[in-house]
């Protein structure tokens, strides 16, 4: 697949994810995702005044279910949202269940395969039960609390190449990469790249000379579309 920029609305006022939203779209990202903290936040409530605003554009919510999968993916597919994420620790009904109600009601899933003691089989695992993306991810505490150990802190670059040999649909690597690593994605085989929010510009690379945030992410869409099909 061509490559797909995916902003994460990691945010927790809907007004202010709306207006990131509007300018990565006109920067050139293809996907919104309701992240985490927004549908904490926000909820359903969130996931509609996203749809309301940008009809026409991928909405991801990031649900990380456990249980509960059929009604989670109805209500936010009922909301606007186009992609739910499931996780590969659930129980394998959930995952079934989750894939179910994507067919259903129209919606991808994507299997997140955080916490996994094998990373590479929980992938496998996620698309063997039907998942339609594989979501390859390093935690936030994981990362931040093996690096107050003193140990170097894991990255999903990493495994990356393992798991995107190892399943044959798309995958998104997730978990504290710069954006220098993201963008580096696609050579990686994994064509879906995210980029956080609020957005950290690296000052040596992708900033404008006026510090211009939009332009800035711009050229960050550019060179990540520049990849073409992965």
């Amino acid at each position: 697949m061509n490559p797909v920029v995916q902003i994460s609305l990691d945010l927790t006022n809907i007004d202010e994810a709306l207006e990131t939203a509007a300018m990565a779209l006109r920067a050139g990202v293809d996907w919104l995702e309701a992240g985490t903290p927004l549908l904490l936040a926000e909820g359903l409530h969130g996931v509609r005044k996203l749809r309301e605003a940008f009809p026409e554009i991928p909405i991801v919510a990031d649900l990380k279910t456990m249980d509960g999968g059929y009604l989670e993916t109805e209500m936010m597919a009922n909301a606007g949202a186009t992609h739910v994420v499931v996780m590969a620790r659930a129980h394998e009904e959930t995952i079934k269940v989750v894939v179910k109600a994507g067919k259903d009601y129209g919606v991808k899933v994507m299997g997140d395969n955080l916490g996994c003691p094998d990373m590479v089989s929980g992938a496998k695992l996620l698309e063997d039960l039907g998942c339609d993306y594989v979501i390859h991810h390093i935690g936030y505490d994981e990362r931040r609390g093996i690096a107050a150990s003193g140990l170097r802190m894991p990255s999903p670059l990493d495994q990356l190449r393992e798991v995107v040999a190892a399943v044959d649909v798309p995958v998104q690597a997730v978990g504290g990469l710069s954006l220098e690593q993201a963008i580096q994605c696609p050579e990686y085989g994994a064509p879906m790249v995210v980029l956080g929010a609020p957005l950290t510009i690296d000052a040596d690379a992708f900033k404008t000379a006026d510090g211009d945030l939009e332009n800035s992410l711009h050229l960050i869409c550019n060179k990540i579309h520049s990849y073409g099909n992965v």
